[in-house]
């Protein structure tokens, strides 16, 4: 999950800042927010409601893509950080250490094809605009051969982070659909059912 790198609350890009963090480092005004009002109440601040809602959107995309590779008969293993080590997002809240920027980058499922027996790094990410590109991960990211899955609200696209670092991307007009990657040999039609199920899900986001 991208994290702002100075108050850790969700951002937009891995190794970026949060919009209040952005203008208070360049010195600008930062526009009111719409969560604001939250502040004054006894409900979550208006960073932790951010933090909290950008979590609930990368849950939502990650149930969707473990569902999705389950309903093809593949084993899905839980990699990533909360569920190897739970509790640990919290606890990683604002620390900068590199055993902790190591922590965050683990990626999100490991899955196994039931009729190869391969076994694939899976990170799932989550973007309206269905945009990512090698900027969007973090700095030295050590899983070269992890593939991006990337849930949008029309689309689940594919890319692998070598062919990040080739100078390829994912966007709206990109044709690297999950139903493409040749390795997976998934049905498309299955994956078909579980784009409607995103559009039902983050059609308002």
């Amino acid at each position: 999950m991208a994290q702002c790198t100075i108050c850790s609350s969700y951002t937009k890009f891995d190794g970026g800042l949060c919009t209040k963090c952005y203008h208070e480092k360049n010195g600008h005004k930062h526009p009111i927010e719409k969560h604001e009002e939250v502040e004054d109440s006894n409900g979550l601040s208006s960073k932790e409601h951010d933090y909290r809602y950008g979590m609930i959107k990368g849950r939502i995309a990650e149930t969707l893509i473990q569902e999705l590779f389950l309903s093809l008969g593949y084993n899905v293993f839980r990699y990533g950080m909360e569920n190897t080590i739970p509790g640990i997002m919290e606890l990683l809240k604002g620390v900068r250490s590199d055993v902790a920027q190591e922590i965050r980058r683990m990626p999100d499922f490991v899955m196994q094809n039931p009729k190869t027996k391969e076994v694939y790094f899976v990170e799932v990410k989550f973007r309206a605009n269905e945009e990512f590109s090698l900027r969007n991960l973090p700095k030295n990211y050590p899983y070269e051969n992890a593939y991006i899955v990337l849930v949008s609200k029309k689309h689940i696209k594919c890319i692998t982070v070598s062919e990040l670092q080739e100078g390829k991307e994912i966007t709206p007009s990109s044709s690297n659909y999950l139903g493409k990657r040749k390795e997976f040999d998934l049905d498309k039609d299955v994956i078909i059912d579980f784009c409607n199920f995103a559009v039902q899900f983050f059609e308002k986001v």
